[in-house]
């Protein structure tokens, strides 16, 4: 059986207090290995490792903190099969979605910040009688925390501008899906990454998470999960003025009028709504269209998606995989359930999937609703599953009442050929990102982050670089 360690210091460690969590293969819907699992023990090795290389890595040059990032970043590309296939195994994705999106992006992520911190400047003010300049310095030992559903692509993401900007990180991968994360701590001592600048603790919520937001000497928290537990973070931490970003959850519109590009947003929607199996924050899971193409997006969309075959994700003409966790796996068919008793006609799917070879995998079928309220709990609640609501509209002031009808405000999707109405409606949509005839397309300059109980802060180009760094103004008298 596969073991999951930390990394700390720069040494490959079992946890302090010896005990293990069970890591599940999601296809089969059993244990494929186990993680380590760490306590506040722990923690405070990390921390100590992590102050201890602070001095050395916030004066390491930009050049050669570049060149490390850089070498990571080769790394991930060299050994993407490898790291794909064990994504795959852990999580429950299709194989071909993390060779073609997940481990591409975490080393685009390293490459990115590796380039962005060499072009990341300070401010300069003069006056008559002085010049201010403004230094932008590292904040010390952050905490990184990255959630399950994007493991090595969401993790790296915080690690790679953390570090660029010359912070050492202690890092909280989920302790659902713990190997990419590991088999970076192995990448990253491959690269030559100093000891102490990156620290990789696995473990629970409870038992790693909280004790590094309430940590002292951690000075910043930057988390991706539920707004649930992006709440109990804020209660600890923000008392004690740690700097917080947290990217929460979304229960995201996607808007579709008449004058469409109607082939391309169909294919998109399809995307947009089952990709990763609906795990992905981004996703549309309530898809509004213009009454007068109602019928015929209806049948189309539904005859499209029955044809999305559920597989083992390895399989590769499998388009969705497993779901997680047995946990989620129960969760959503939990909420398909009340969807029904919301008074839901369920057009496609429904029914969990058992694959033969694969029948105690968790897997469930592409599910479209419609006929349900605005203020029901399907429309209001992130079901983070293959499970999306259908609902006609009539006007652009009814499919904007309808796209801020919720708590939430990460993402939002239009499509009309109309550009008044694409930028209107964009300008008063609460969401964080409007994407407009596209979906995820994302260029990794650009500010990302969510509105309302969806978020706080923003990560992406230099805006998270300005969040892992502390600006100090200094005015000289000439």
């Amino acid at each position: 059986m596969k073991q999951v360690f930390n990394y700390i210091n720069g040494e490959i460690l079992p946890s302090k207090s010896g005990n293990w969590l069970d890591i599940y293969d999601p296809s089969i819907g059993s244990v494929y290995a186990q993680a380590t699992s760490s306590d506040k023990e722990d923690v405070v090795l990390a921390v100590q490792a992590a102050t201890s290389a602070f001095p050395n890595w916030s004066n390491t040059s930009i050049q050669d903190r570049s060149r490390i990032l850089n070498k990571i970043a080769d790394l991930i590309e060299a050994k993407l099969d490898f790291l794909a296939e064990a994504e795959s195994i852990d999580n429950g994705k299709p194989l071909i979605l993390a060779k073609r999106v997940d481990i591409p992006r975490a080393s685009s992520n390293f490459r990115f910040f590796a380039q962005a911190i060499t072009q990341f400047a300070s401010e300069s003010h003069a006056t008559i009688d002085a010049i201010n300049y403004t230094l932008r310095q590292p904040l010390g030992v952050v905490a990184a925390i990255s959630p399950w559903n994007l493991p090595l692509y969401l993790f790296t993401w915080k690690i790679a501008p953390a570090i660029a900007a010359g912070n050492t990180v202690i890092a909280k991968p989920s302790e659902v899906t713990p190997m990419t994360a590991f088999l970076l701590s192995e990448i990253c001592i491959e690269a030559g990454l100093p000891k102490g600048v990156l620290n990789i603790v696995h473990g629970t919520g409870p038992n790693v998470g909280a004790e590094l937001s309430k940590h002292k000497a951690i000075k910043a928290v930057s988390f991706t999960g539920s707004t649930k537990v992006g709440q109990e973070i804020a209660k600890v931490a923000a008392p004690m003025f740690k700097k917080l970003s947290l990217e929460m959850g979304g229960k995201n519109p996607n808007l579709i009028f008449a004058d469409c590009e109607y082939d391309k947003m169909l294919k998109t929607t399809i995307a947009s709504s089952f990709a990763n199996q609906g795990q992905i924050c981004l996703c549309g899971s309530r898809i509004y269209i213009e009454r007068s193409i109602y019928d015929k997006f209806k049948t189309d969309f539904v005859a499209h998606t029955k044809n999305r075959k559920v597989g083992p994700p390895l399989e590769v003409s499998s388009k969705l995989g497993a779901v997680v966790s047995k946990v989620h796996y129960e969760k959503i068919l939990n909420y398909i359930k009340i969807a029904k008793e919301e008074g839901g006609q369920i057009l496609c799917g429904g029914n969990a999937v058992h694959p033969t070879g694969f029948e105690n995998g968790w897997y469930i079928e592409p599910t479209i609703i419609e006929g349900l309220a605005t203020d029901c709990r399907t429309n209001q609640e992130e079901i983070f599953g293959p499970v999306v609501t259908i609902s006609p509209f009539d006007n652009d002031d009814q499919a904007l009442a309808l796209a801020n009808s919720t708590a939430y405000g990460l993402s939002a999707t239009i499509w009309t050929q109309n550009l008044t109405r694409a930028h209107r409606l964009s300008k008063d949509i609460h969401a964080g990102i409007v994407w407009i005839n596209t979906w995820l397309n994302r260029d990794l300059r650009t500010p990302f982050g969510g509105q309302k109980q969806s978020g706080v802060g923003r990560e992406g180009g230099f805006e998270v670089l300005r969040f892992f760094t502390e600006p100090k103004n200094i005015c000289v008298s000439y």
